[in-house]
């Protein structure tokens, strides 16, 4: 049997992608080792959301090379999809796939051998149609499991490479979802992560067509599940009817990621995003006298081109005044191609790290503050397959996403305990388990 290895960068689509990729290999007799044993082959999935992840895909490929300069060195997902010729000017890649022809690759290694100049498969995103089917059961080392309903985007704002990386918004039939749910339900997969793009956008590219808020009654339903997860949403697909299916379901983790990029009107009129900040501020109130104990994490883009002072201070007083319990905040990145890289007023990048440090500060602060509603209160955790690097302690991750670390036998990984909260600190939630 042949040997692959993978390396995964960017979002759980990505990490998704290269689950379905590794189930298509071993279908055709490819037997997957970590990164770090030698392999014969080696498949990147890269990420390009920002100048940062160019720098890590690229560091990983020659980290890849140099491992093994004699393995078949592959490279795929979004940057490949967006800058191949880049890829294809490091030393030692030997093929290239794009975000679609990534589904037939194990065509393509067939007949692949080591080459001067790499194998470039990339084509028109924008022409993709559907969402690829591909039964996954496992995912390696994880205690939880990723489902893909959605690829692609709709929207086009200013900052963002995605609609170019992953093409427009697509969607998964919802029997095919439902299957894979059960699938991994058998395979022992108690709590389930739904992905996408814009997954908000689901099922309005379908015939009939249909709604995220139609699909979860289904997925919450399955014999043996006790957690669905959602991803990342966008405010302006919170209807009526899906806040009512989220409120109303105990199995639907009580913890949304809903993007909020600015605290100010007028930036988020530069970006081109689809709500101001009125229609946020009135959602976050809204869901939080809905769902008890609701985790809500944001993503916040500091210095995008033109943002004054006056602007942030607005992001940093609507950050302080809404319920969030933690925050991702990224510094702008210039992407190629994007409407903002040609906007004028870039800030100076001393000015984007003193903001994004403000706002960090802010994120931990908040966060603390959210955990420290859960000290004494019993919690029921999943056991995650992976222990505390610094303490050593298991890592139960709460419905509200909250990691608690508590003493335990490595039996209990993949398993729900409950566990009592009995301290928090700056980073660390300590639990003990209730016997």
């Amino acid at each position: 049997m042949k040997t692959v290895a993978f390396v995964t960068l960017g979002c759980k689509l990505n990490q998704v992608d290269t689950q379905e990729i590794e189930a298509n290999l071993a279908s055709r007799g490819f037997r997957a080792v970590p990164f770090e044993e030698p392999a014969q082959v080696y498949v990147i999935n890269t990420c390009t959301v920002t100048a940062r992840a160019d720098f890590s895909d690229r560091q990983m490929i020659r980290r890849a090379i140099a491992r093994n300069p004699d393995a078949l060195i592959v490279v795929t997902g979004c940057l490949a999809q967006t800058n191949p010729v880049a890829v294809a000017r490091i030393p030692g890649v030997d093929l290239i796939v794009g975000n679609q022809e990534k589904y037939d690759l194990t065509g393509l290694l067939d007949s692949l051998t080591k080459r001067a100049s790499p194998l470039v498969r990339v084509g028109d995103i924008q022409k993709a149609v559907g969402v690829p089917a591909t039964p996954v059961t496992h995912f390696s080392g994880r205690s939880r499991a990723f489902v893909k309903i959605q690829d692609g985007c709709q929207h086009r704002c200013a900052f963002c490479i995605v609609p170019y990386a992953r093409g427009g918004s697509r969607s998964q039939e919802p029997e095919v979802v439902v299957d894979q749910v059960f699938r991994l339900v058998d395979a022992g997969y108690g709590e389930v992560v739904l992905t996408g793009v814009d997954m908000g956008h689901y099922g309005w590219d379908l015939v009939p067509r249909t709604t995220l808020a139609a699909l979860l009654p289904r997925l919450r339903d399955v014999s043996g599940l006790r957690r669905l997860r959602l991803s990342s949403l966008l405010p302006p697909y919170f209807t009526d009817e899906l806040i009512e299916v989220i409120a109303g379901s105990p199995r639907i983790c009580p913890h949304l990621h809903i993007p909020l990029q600015s605290g100010s009107d007028r930036i988020l009129r530069l970006m081109r995003r689809p709500y101001n900040t009125g229609i946020y501020r009135s959602l976050l109130e809204r869901l939080s006298r809905a769902i008890p104990d609701l985790g809500i994490g944001a993503d916040v883009i500091v210095g995008f081109p033109g943002e004054t002072d006056a602007d942030f201070e607005e992001t940093r007083r609507l950050i302080e005044a809404l319920p969030f319990s933690y925050l991702h905040v990224f510094s702008y990145s210039d992407r190629r191609g994007t409407e903002a890289g040609r906007l004028p007023d870039h800030l100076p990048p001393r000015v984007i790290a003193e903001r994004s440090k403000t706002l960090r500060g802010l994120s931990q602060g908040l966060n603390l503050a959210f955990r420290r509603r859960l000290l004494g209160q019993p919690q029921e955790v999943l056991v995650l397959e992976t222990r505390d690097k610094a303490t050593g302690l298991l890592t139960g991750l709460t419905g509200n996403y909250v990691e608690v670390l508590f003493e335990g036998r490595d039996e209990w990984m993949r398993q729900f305990l409950t566990v009592t909260v009995t301290d928090v600190t700056a980073d660390r939630t300590l639990g003990e388990v209730l016997v």
